[in-house]
């Protein structure tokens, strides 16, 4: 008899680095039997993840709803997941990283006494507040969880600091990069196609944006916009926007940028023609921690805006630098790569700390040796 998998999702991230995992179970029918769980804590962007990877949920929460605050997803998401759980009866239920969904369905699964795997576990700022909620949400998780993969030795040994039994903990790479790197071969062998970008002027070097940080919202958002305006007014560049639909994100955005020359604001891409854009711009302004990971894979330098990283590794290996929200910094970082050729060589070199496209095989071979004791 199959045992039973419930994947829990509810974010693009989570969608893109479950994905693999999801499909390499489903080689093991006669051993596993698969289901998916959409909480759709971001409904629009989620979508478009899974149609890429063509996963179809078997449960659809729907729970997104405009402007939710932290305390109406929790609960919502909470008492959806013990419909699920009820009707599903895992043997193992997965989330991955950082989100609300990732925190209820670890709560969730250990209400219920099932195990849960946590994927992408052991990431550290300790810093509660940044990134908010997310750096708490991980702790949770960890509390919760019964089996850690974690992408990085660094992140293993963030888990044994706090006590997480050794022989509970897998380093297995990060299957975002499992993921990244079957598009980008598909996109360069011609497999897959990316829908339509801004037109790009081979004159000018294109700069690729993502920003929507819960932490960053208000001030840090207008420093930020205020900073790519600045740099939207130098001939060489040209910048593509694709902006969250978080009002908070949006109306700055709009205020700061909407109409400037050289600034392309668009609605969210679909994964295959987000990693189009990354792999054609010159470098990548962000506040993302999975951009983060992608980045180096396709050779990019990743300015980080943010005060503070979970993601270290690639921070030492010198393909990501933190700049903060200060607009002068992101200003004067951002230049450096715009005009040092040996600056930007030195960042732009394919090194990725966070895996080499193998993590979800490493990933079932530990859940198989898991289950089986």
């Amino acid at each position: 008899m199959s045992r039973r998998l419930l994947f829990v999702l509810g974010t693009r991230p989570e969608a893109i680095k479950l994905a693999p995992i999801v499909h390499g179970f489903r080689q093991y029918r006669d051993e596993f039997e698969v289901r998916v769980c959409a909480t759709a804590q971001h409904r629009g962007l989620l979508d478009q993840v899974l149609a890429v990877f063509e996963i179809r949920p078997d449960y659809d929460l729907d729970l997104m709803r405009p402007e939710q605050s932290l305390f109406e997803s929790t609960t919502r998401i909470l008492a959806g997941l013990e419909r699920v759980l009820d009707d599903a009866r895992p043997a193992m239920v997965f989330v991955q990283g950082d989100t609300t969904t990732t925190f209820c369905g670890a709560l969730a699964g250990f209400y219920r006494g099932v195990p849960v795997g946590h994927v992408e576990a052991g990431l550290r700022t300790r810093d509660l507040r940044q990134p908010f909620p997310e750096e708490m949400n991980r702790v949770l998780a960890s509390r919760l969880a019964a089996l850690h993969f974690a992408a990085t030795e660094g992140a293993a040994a963030n888990l044994r600091a706090e006590a997480v039994p050794p022989d509970r903990i897998v380093v297995t790479g990060n299957p975002g990069i499992d993921a990244v790197l079957y598009v980008r071969d598909g996109l360069q062998a011609g497999r897959l196609s990316a829908a339509s970008l801004p037109e790009f002027d081979p004159r000018r070097k294109t700069i690729a944006v993502t920003a929507h940080r819960r932490e960053s919202f208000g001030e840090g958002f207008e420093r930020i916009c205020r900073a790519l305006a600045e740099l939207a007014r130098r001939a060489d560049v040209q910048i593509v926007y694709p902006v969250h639909p978080n009002p908070n994100v949006r109306k700055p955005v709009d205020r700061h940028l909407s109409g400037l020359p050289n600034v392309a604001l668009v609605e969210p891409l679909d994964y295959i023609t987000f990693v189009d854009l990354m792999r054609r711009a010159w470098l990548v302004l962000t506040d993302s921690g999975g951009v983060q990971e992608e980045g180096p894979s396709l050779g990019k330098p990743i300015l980080v805006m943010r005060e503070k990283t979970e993601r270290p590794e690639a921070v030492e290996a010198g393909t990501v630098r933190l700049v903060g929200t200060d607009p002068g910094r992101i200003v004067a970082e951002a230049v450096r790569l715009l005009e040092d050729t040996t600056a930007y060589e030195a960042m732009a070199r394919v090194h990725n700390p966070y895996g080499d496209g193998r993590a979800a095989p490493r990933i079932i071979a530990a859940t198989r040796s898991f289950l089986s004791k």
